[in-house]
C-alpha cells in the first residue's frame, strides 16, 4: 500500500503539479492544455501511441517553454481507439521498444527547442500494468536510465521497487480527479468525469495534514508522493489544478506559479 507523506517531500522541498495533456488528434482539440499551462509545473506529453500527433507534439513542447512548464514524455499502448486505457498482454521487450520509440519522437522536439526530457510517465493502462509487474516494470526503468530521467509512478507499487533497485529516480504522485481503492489502486475510468475543485484541495489538503487520502469505501491510504497529478481532459480540470495550487500555497508545500 502506499505510504505517507510527512514530510512532503524527503529533505523538504516543494510539491509540483504535473499534468498529462499533449492528448489532440489532427482536427480534434481534446483537452484544457492552454489555461492549465499558467498553473501546472510538469507537463507530461503524448507521444501519438494513445494519442497526440507530430502537430501537437510541436505545440506541446513550445507552450510548455513559453511557460516555463517542465516537459515530460507520457507513452501509451498502442490503442488510439480506446486511449490507451484497455490492457494488452506485452512481453519485456515490447514495453521497453514502445516507451523508446515514443520518447524518441518527443525528445525530437525538444532538442529541436534546445530543452531537455525531464521525466518519463506511461499514461493509461501501461500505467497500471507496470505497477503490478516487475518483469515489465524492468523494462520501462531501463529505458528511463537510457535517458537518465526520473521515472513518475505510484509509491509502494512496482514503480518504486524497480526503481530502487536499478537506481532509477522515482517521484512518487497523487492523484486528486481519480479515486483510490481500498489496496491504494487507481481506479481508472474509461471516460473523464467532472471533479469537485473543492474535493480536490480538500485532498490535498488532508493528506499534507494528516498523512491519508480516504478510498472510496472509507479505508484510510497512506500516500507518499511528491508530485499532484491532474488530468487535462476533465471538463473541469482548470478549476481543479487552481484548487490544487492553492491548497499547496496555503501549506507551504508548492510554488505560487511554474518554476522555469
Amino acid at each position: 500500500m502506499p505510504q505517507s507523506v510527512n514530510p512532503p517531500v524527503p529533505g523538504g522541498g516543494q510539491l509540483t503539479i504535473n499534468s498529462d495533456l499533449g492528448e489532440s488528434l489532427g482536427l480534434h482539440s481534446f483537452g484544457n492544455d492552454p489555461g492549465l499551462m499558467d498553473i501546472i509545473d510538469v507537463a507530461n506529453v503524448a507521444c501519438g501511441f494513445h494519442s497526440g500527433d507530430p502537430d501537437t507534439m510541436a505545440d506541446s513542447v513550445e507552450s510548455a517553454i513559453r511557460h516555463g512548464v517542465r516537459i515530460g514524455a507520457h507513452p501509451g499502448l498502442p490503442d488510439l481507439v480506446g486511449f490507451g486505457r484497455r490492457e494488452m498482454k506485452l512481453t519485456p521487450g515490447e514495453v521497453e521498444h514502445l516507451i523508446l520509440y515514443q520518447v524518441g519522437a518527443l525528445t525530437a522536439f525538444l532538442r529541436r527547442s534546445g530543452v531537455e526530457l525531464h521525466h518519463i510517465k506511461p499514461h493509461g493502462s501501461l500505467y497500471g500494468l507496470l505497477a503490478r509487474s516487475a518483469e515489465l516494470m524492468e523494462a520501462a526503468a531501463k529505458a528511463a536510465a537510457l535517458y537518465d530521467v526520473p521515472f513518475y509512478g505510484m509509491a509502494g507499487t512496482e514503480h518504486e521497487a524497480v526503481c530502487a533497485r536499478l537506481g532509477v529516480r522515482f517521484v512518487g504522485e497523487l492523484y486528486v480527479d481519480l479515486n483510490y481503492g481500498s489496496r491504494g489502486e487507481l481506479l481508472i475510468q474509461r471516460r473523464p468525469e467532472r471533479t469537485d475543485p473543492a474535493a480536490a484541495g480538500e485532498r490535498v489538503r488532508r493528506v499534507l495534514s494528516d498523512g491519508v487520502v480516504e478510498a472510496v469505501d472509507g479505508t484510510l491510504l497512506e500516500i507518499r508522493f511528491e508530485s499532484v497529478c491532474v488530468h487535462s481532459d476533465a471538463p473541469n480540470s482548470i478549476g481543479v489544478a487552481a484548487a490544487v495550487r492553492k491548497a499547496l500555497s496555503a501549506a507551504g508545500a508548492g510554488s505560487s506559479a511554474s518554476p522555469s
